[in-house]
């Protein structure tokens, strides 16, 4: 499966280093929705481009989407499409089954409360030591899966594209659109 990632990339950097597309920045997690640095570090990713993108852009709405808002510390903000195993296990919290039988509501999934879903997320690490992440949906669009993978499965993932973001990229404009952003050149 391919999923879709945004990050601070640095050129000149290897793959699985700081700046790579395929680095867990364990050491930095621990805000994030499934974030557990204890246990495990994470990617966030997605099966659609345009979710981390909205992810990343979504704190400037208001305000104009210019240049400098594609770059981070320095470094252009690149999306890369990275390569999952169709046979990876992931433990799917869009699945009415897997909410039943883990015994989730679609509710605490959601919630932006962090407390909440790191404890679910540290749960599902132990009893599914097998899975490579979880599945769930953006709370910007609840059609738009996205993916937390766990450094478990670091070494099966592939990077087949990986490309710095510009005003004229076609998922910068979705992005933009979708959240009100004018495009400020």
């Amino acid at each position: 499966m391919i999923l879709f990632r945004c990050f601070p990339w640095d050129r000149e950097a290897g793959q699985r280093v700081r700046g790579g597309p395929l680095w867990f920045p364990r050491m930095l997690q621990g805000d994030g929705r499934h974030d557990n640095p204890s246990l495990y570090g994470c990617l966030y990713l997605s099966t659609e481009p345009v979710s981390p993108l909205v992810e990343r852009l979504a704190r400037f709405r208001g305000r104009g989407l210019t240049t400098g808002k594609l770059t981070t510390a320095g470094r252009a903000v690149a999306l890369a499409a990275v390569a999952l195993p169709e046979e990876a296990e992931i433990v799917d919290l869009d699945e009415p089954a897997v909410l039943a039988s883990e015994d989730l509501r679609p509710s605490l999934v959601a919630t932006g409360e962090r407390s909440l879903t790191q404890a679910y997320a540290a749960r599902l690490f132990g009893s599914h030591p097998g899975a490579a992440g979880l599945r769930w949906w953006s709370t910007f669009e609840s059609r738009w899966p996205n993916v937390t993978v766990f450094d478990r499965a670091a070494d099966t993932l592939a990077v087949e594209d990986v490309h710095a973001l510009t005003l004229e990229d076609d998922v910068v404009d979705e992005a933009a659109r979708f959240l009100g952003l004018p495009v400020v050149a």
